[in-house]
């Protein structure tokens, strides 16, 4: 009987499949979180302070890059961490340089940070 021939029950070559065995899922932004970051983003792009994003969703967190140019490194990281969210809070805005600006558990509140620089003093 060759290994062709091997019953599906079987290992085959002495491997035997992990049935539970599935891929973890990314984390991701879900509808209200994209919301809320485009409305952010398409008013930076009105000022011209911003030009193009980029969403990367990895196994245990979620970027939302801004650029002011696509050729260069991101101005600013919008990240969602899921495993911080007790400790610091699910959500960061990190610079460039890798400062974290502002953490927290809302969204909303974190982005104020980026917010605040669009606003006028009279």
């Amino acid at each position: 009987m060759s290994e062709s021939d091997t019953p599906p029950s079987q290992p085959m070559g002495g491997i035997i499949p992990f049935p539970g065995a599935v891929k973890p899922a990314a984390v991701t932004f879900d509808r209200r979180e994209l919301s809320e970051l485009l409305n952010l983003y398409g008013r930076m792009v009105a000022a011209g302070e911003w030009r193009d994003y980029a969403i990367d969703f990895l196994k245990d967190q979620a970027q939302f890059s801004v650029y002011r140019r696509s050729s260069e490194v991101p101005l600013y990281r919008i990240v969602k961490t899921p495993a911080l969210a007790k400790r610091q809070g699910a959500y960061s805005v990190v610079a460039a340089t890798g400062l974290v600006l502002k953490r927290g558990a809302e969204l909303s509140r974190v982005l104020r940070v980026l917010d605040k620089k669009l606003s006028v003093v009279g």
